[in-house]
């Protein structure tokens, strides 16, 4: 007898599924993963313990969850990049997509350097799979662009690594950042201030020589 198909989950299930992720996003990117706690998590969803484990079986369950979803949104931006658009163009339009990323999903970029800070003992099959193809896909793009003259030569993979150090910092130390820049350039203008120096900076690095 064949195997029954698996029971598509109902409205309010993934509604609750939601609910719980949201309240884990919260305590994972405030306590990290060790410092995280199902009673927190259940707390914060404002449910039950016993409740919350019908939907997700531990916490491990629902921090898998939770990465492979920042997984998805994080490369999203670099998924985008196009070979047949004009490459500072695309470039500068990632750099920008990566900055917006920082300003709307600050909770999302610390859990996953929390994780990466702690070796990133859950998601390195995801790094070594999915992130690793999607990287090695665009460089190559972008070595392909090089080797037309369409930018200026550098390594590839240190380009896109420069790009998200200089554009997740935003999301990352973003209390550095705005008790830096002190109360009259701290607000949400910061992250145009931060496009406009990036795509300043990237564009006189990659322009064509001569």
């Amino acid at each position: 007898m064949e195997a029954s198909a698996p029971r598509r989950r109902t409205r309010i299930q993934q509604e609750k599924r939601d609910l719980i992720l949201e309240a884990a996003l919260e305590v994972f990117s405030a306590r990290g993963f060790r410092g995280a706690t199902i009673d927190q998590i259940a707390e914060a969803a404002g449910m039950s313990k016993p409740n919350l484990l019908y939907y997700f079986r531990s916490k491990e369950d629902i921090h898998e969850t939770l990465m492979q979803r920042l997984l998805d949104t994080w490369l999203a931006p670099l998924r985008e990049l196009d070979e047949i658009g004009d490459p500072l163009t695309e470039l500068l339009g990632y750099i920008r997509r990566k900055l917006e990323m920082a300003r709307d999903f600050p909770r999302e970029s610390r859990l996953f350097a929390n994780e990466i800070l702690q070796g990133a003992p859950r998601i390195m099959p995801m790094l070594e799979g999915e992130l690793k193809a999607l990287v090695d896909e665009k460089a190559a793009i972008i070595e392909r662009w090089m080797h037309a003259g369409k930018i200026a030569r550098t390594n590839p993979y240190h380009l896109i690594f420069s790009i998200w150090a200089t554009t997740q910092h935003y999301a990352d130390f973003d209390v550095q950042v705005r008790a830096v820049l002190g109360p009259e350039r701290s607000g949400d203008g910061r992250f145009e201030d931060a496009a406009r120096f990036l795509e300043g900076l990237f564009m006189e690095g990659l322009r064509p020589k001569g």
